[in-house]
């Protein structure tokens, strides 16, 4: 019998309702995750990246709402569960590290008090009991001092180590699905590294299966198995990290790897932005939105949407010039 993937996307839409009109700000997304895996979702801001897995966590709030599609947990359909049981499921099964961790800790309860919250709503031990499993994840996850720490406030600690809280809190339960929305955004280069690597390993200890969200292209070589790239709502290209690196097959991706830094320092030329802006999520063109911006855009590209086509097994991307087996 053939295992069931962790998580399954199917042709998911999402639009935000407003006075000027409906934003179209995820347009048929589609793509599997499996036990254990680590998937980089990639692109800029505004492409529908951390819109698409607020699905899964049951986060939309109006004038936001799922106008088709279908989000499955463990073949559970996201959707038909009752509120209790969206509440069992997320920290526990599923949990996320938000992008601005200042913002997500509350500012007014020591880190022992939050920590100790959500491992007892979804235990139901006690306090002690708490604070010793607590303890035992803020060592786990690199915090010196673990024991003085859990009696501070969010704004006594640097903001590397407000991350490192925000992974313990969101690993004490041990959840099958971790979901890290830009975690490192905010951070130097330095503790960027850190976090970085001990998401890694915490992966490999606990197998606990990771979604990545970020606009790097740099940052998924060091910890993701899988990436899928994602531009005005739509997935246009996915595929391993080698596929994505080595054999780069849609316009946006390539500008992506453009505009990053060569490593080494010898190679003085500048970086190549991509030309142009985002496209209007309120007026979608009738063919690629990327068109616009693409240097190689062919008339059909204007007319007509590109479906996905294979590149090679696994790999997939959006793009009229790969038809017949054409490549760019």
């Amino acid at each position: 019998m053939e295992k069931q993937p962790l998580l399954q996307m199917e042709d998911l839409h999402i639009s935000f309702f407003t006075p000027a009109g409906e934003v179209k700000a995820v347009n048929g997304v589609s793509y599997t995750l499996n036990e254990g895996e680590i998937l980089g979702i990639v692109g800029e801001s505004g492409s529908g990246k951390s819109v698409s897995v607020s699905a899964l966590m049951k986060l939309l709030t109006p004038p936001g709402k799922i106008v088709g599609g279908k989000v499955s947990f463990e073949g559970r359909d996201i959707s038909a569960l009752s509120k209790k049981e969206i509440n069992r499921l997320r920290g526990k099964d599923v949990s996320m590290i938000f992008q601005d961790p200042m913002t997500s800790l509350n500012p007014v309860y020591t880190i022992g008090n939050q920590l100790n919250e959500t491992i007892k709503s979804h235990y139901g031990i006690k306090k002690s009991e708490a604070s010793k499993r607590s303890v035992a994840m803020l060592k786990q996850v690199g915090i010196n001092n673990p024991e003085k720490r859990m009696k501070q406030y969010p704004h006594e600690l640097s903001g590397g180590m407000r991350q490192r809280v925000m992974i313990a809190m969101a690993l004490s339960c041990s959840p099958k699905l971790l979901i890290a929305d830009e975690p490192t955004t905010a951070l130097d280069v330095t503790i960027q590294a850190q976090i970085l690597e001990l998401m890694k390993n915490l992966q490999k200890e606990t197998g606990t299966a990771i979604i990545l969200i970020t606009h790097d292209l740099g940052i998924v070589t060091e910890i993701c198995h899988r990436v899928i790239i994602m531009y005005a709502g739509k997935i246009v290209e996915t595929g391993t990290v080698e596929d994505i690196y080595y054999r780069t097959s849609h316009p946006y991706t390539k500008g992506l790897m453009a505009c990053l830094p060569k490593k080494g320092g010898a190679d003085k030329s500048r970086l190549e932005p991509i030309e142009g802006n985002p496209v209007d999520l309120l007026e979608l063109p009738p063919g690629c939105a990327f068109a616009p911006r693409c240097n190689e855009c062919r008339r059909i590209c204007l007319e007509k949407e590109p479906p996905g086509f294979q590149v090679a097994d696994g790999h997939e991307a959006a793009c009229w010039l790969l038809k017949e087996g054409n490549t760019i």
